[in-house]
């Protein structure tokens, strides 16, 4: 059972500072160069709380998380976030342009949610389902700032299968407020919209038509298990204190994380390719490699000469049959399709539904089968990097910097779907959903 509670926001108080200079990417989207650039834009730039500086003379008594928690106490006393009046849920709209290397690029589209809170719940309970992996180091950092400040900053991207009908409710309650109360253009010239609805008819149908859902997360795998992690420490250390007193049914607000909810029967949900840089390999042979390939796929060589649209072309035609890889070096490129090596033990214990994905054929059979970096090594990204632009991946490659390009299609939301709802996973960093959802633009105080 999902359930959703309507929250009373904390938001930036247009009068005292204007929310384009406040609202961030996803503290992991930030770069050094946009963490410089948040900081200058404004003294209340969220930056300073989700990723903030950290500094030389960092200790116990004052680091990151301490700076971040100061400035959130001092921010609320002030005013330059004022707390919404009435628990309400809030329309969140964003439109932008489908990048060009997929189909329908280049034209403007529009993918509505909503934001609200909703019950945290373990994996086990079969209502939050995952797709990916965590790593340890990045839950560490956000648990120690949830426990600095109380609060979450940004939004868990949750999907759930509405058929357009929460849709509709709100874009009906939307309708009567007319202007939005929050509109906002970001750096990749997405245009962001809230209103904020406290109906309280409609804020319970809406709970009503998604008690029944299954939700998974899109965005927010290590925000949602850190917040996972806090609840069952704060029920913990609370667990005495409570035993003495009356039950109630009413969840702590530690029991809820802030989420936007996305139809993923709707328009407007894309998913962009990830695509692997290998670098440092100290006896790569694009030779020896192609051999090797050729155990795996079958193998086709392409025109050195390939650029960026020609190889998302290829890509995408190739990709209609099944798997298609595109392996791009120094010496030439070559497309990889139709594995041969399903259902071996070069797979370990996947899935013969992962084994058909892309993603996996990549990482067992070519990173770790025949190039040999290993697991740890891929997720410690020793020998690899990411690369959203296949213009930029050719560049690596003809710059000398990367050893081997490998271009990918993005994964297909059904794969999303069936591998997470079947309880295994992808690995790291398959998916990759477009626009990211801005930080800072409500944001829930525990306390």
């Amino acid at each position: 059972m999902a359930l959703i509670f309507p929250f009373q926001a904390w938001r930036y108080d247009p009068e005292r500072v204007p929310v384009q200079q406040a609202v961030t990417q996803p503290y992991d989207k930030i770069t050094p160069a946009m963490q410089e650039r948040y900081y200058q834009a404004s003294p209340y730039n969220l930056v300073r709380i989700i990723l903030g500086k950290r500094l030389p003379g960092d200790g116990d008594a004052e680091n990151v998380y301490t700076r971040a928690a100061a400035s959130f106490q001092n921010w609320r006393q002030t005013g330059v976030l004022r707390q919404d009046p009435e628990p309400s849920i809030y329309r969140y709209s964003q439109t932008f342009t489908v990048p060009g290397d997929l189909p329908g690029g280049q034209t403007r589209a529009e993918r509505r949610g909503f934001i609200a809170l909703g019950r945290i719940e373990d994996y086990s309970a079969g209502v939050v389902f995952r797709h990916e992996q965590t790593l340890a180091k990045p839950k560490a950092d956000r648990l120690d700032l949830l426990r600095a400040n109380r609060a979450h900053f940004g939004q868990i991207f949750m999907l759930y299968s509405g058929s357009g009908k929460v849709d509709a409710l709100l874009d009906s309650a939307a309708l009567k407020n007319q202007a939005p109360d929050i509109e906002v253009t970001d750096e990749y010239d997405v245009l962001h919209r809230v209103w904020r609805i406290s109906d309280a008819s409609v804020i319970a149908s809406v709970q009503k038509r998604m008690r029944d859902q299954k939700l998974i997360i899109a965005d927010g795998h290590h925000r949602y298990e850190t917040a996972l992690t806090y609840r069952n420490e704060r029920r913990e250390n609370e667990r005495r204190e409570e035993a003495a007193k009356t039950k109630t049914e009413s969840p702590a607000p530690y029991d809820s994380v802030m989420m936007t909810f996305v139809d993923m029967d709707r328009p407007g949900l894309v998913i962009l390719p990830t695509h692997r840089l290998v670098f440092g390999l100290p006896s790569f042979s694009p030779a020896q490699f192609e051999a090797d390939a050729r155990k795996l796929f079958n193998v086709e060589q392409i025109d050195a000469r390939i650029d960026a649209a020609c190889a998302t072309a290829i890509l995408r035609h190739a990709g209609i049959a099944g798997t298609a890889l595109l392996a791009v070096t120094a010496e030439g490129s070559l497309l990889l399709h139709s594995p041969k090596a399903l259902g071996t033990s070069l797979f370990g214990d996947f899935s013969l539904r992962q084994q058909a994905l892309d993603v996996v054929q990549l990482h067992k059979g070519l990173l770790e089968g025949v190039l040999k970096i290993s697991e740890e090594a891929i997720r410690n990204e020793e020998n690899i990097s990411y690369c959203r632009e296949a213009a930029e991946a050719l560049k690596q490659v003809q710059s000398g910097k990367v050893q081997i390009a490998f271009l990918m299609n993005p994964v297909r939301m059904q794969q999303v779907r069936d591998i997470a709802f079947a309880g295994e996973v992808l690995p790291q960093k398959s998916t990759d959903f477009y626009p990211k959802l801005l930080s800072g633009l409500t944001i829930y105080a525990l306390e």
